[in-house]
C-alpha cells in the first residue's frame, strides 16, 4: 500500500514538473514526453529491481548511464536547464520505486526537487542575465575594442566575451557573450582570453 501511494506521489510531483512548470515556461512539447517516459522508465525498471534479486545499486547505475547516455547522443541540442529538468524526473523516478521507513521522507524529497526547479528555473531569477553565441560581420582582435562592440550593438553590459572563432580571411568573429540588460559600463574593461586564430568552440 505505501509502495502503491509513493507512485501515486511520484506521478503527481512529475505532473506538476512538467505541466505546472515546464511546459508553461519553455513550450517545447517533445521534451514534455521525454521527461514523463523517462520518469515512468526509472520508477517501473527501479521498482521492479527492489522486488528481486538483483541489486537495486546495480539497477539504477544502469538506469542513470543510460539517461546520461541519451542526454549525450541527443540529436538535437539541449539547454542547461532542460538537462536540469532531466535529471529531476529521474530523481522523482527513484524516490518513488525506492521502499523507505517513511513516505513523508520521501514525499519530502520530491516536494523539495519541484521547489527547487520552480525557483531556479522561475523567469524573475537574474531575468536581466543573457548568453549567446553571436556572429560579427568583422574580425576583432582587440579584446577592449570587442567588448566596447558589443555593448553598443546589444545596449547591455558586457560580462564576458570570449571569442571561440577568429576568421581573418573573411572578416568574421564568432563570440560567446554574457551579458546583462539591467546597465552598461561607462568604461569598457577586457574580459576573457581570446582565442587563437581559428579556434573552434
Amino acid at each position: 500500500m505505501t509502495q502503491l501511494v509513493l507512485f501515486a506521489i511520484d506521478i503527481g510531483a512529475v505532473a506538476l514538473l512538467v505541466f505546472g512548470l515546464y511546459f508553461p515556461r519553455h513550450r517545447r512539447r517533445d521534451l514534455v514526453v521525454a521527461y514523463l517516459g523517462v520518469n515512468v522508465g526509472v520508477l517501473a525498471v527501479a521498482s521492479a529491481l527492489s522486488a528481486s534479486n538483483v541489486g537495486a545499486g546495480l539497477g539504477l547505475g544502469l538506469a542513470l548511464f543510460g539517461v546520461l547516455s541519451i542526454i549525450r547522443l541527443r540529436s538535437t541540442e539541449l539547454d542547461q536547464h532542460e538537462v536540469a529538468y532531466y535529471f529531476s524526473a529521474l530523481a522523482l523516478g527513484i524516490l518513488g520505486a525506492l521502499s523507505t521507513t517513511s513516505i513523508w521522507l520521501s514525499a519530502g524529497l520530491m516536494a523539495l526537487i519541484v521547489t527547487v526547479m520552480f525557483l531556479g528555473d522561475h523567469p524573475r531569477l537574474l531575468k536581466h542575465y543573457r548568453h549567446q553565441i553571436m556572429v560579427l560581420d568583422s574580425a576583432v582582435t582587440d579584446q577592449v575594442a570587442l567588448v566596447a562592440h558589443l555593448e553598443q550593438l546589444l545596449g547591455a553590459r558586457v560580462h564576458a566575451a570570449t571569442i571561440q572563432r577568429l576568421d581573418l580571411v573573411n572578416e568574421t568573429t564568432i563570440v560567446d557573450v554574457r551579458y546583462s540588460l539591467a546597465g552598461r559600463r561607462s568604461a569598457p574593461t577586457a574580459t576573457g582570453t581570446p582565442a587563437s586564430a581559428g579556434a573552434g568552440r
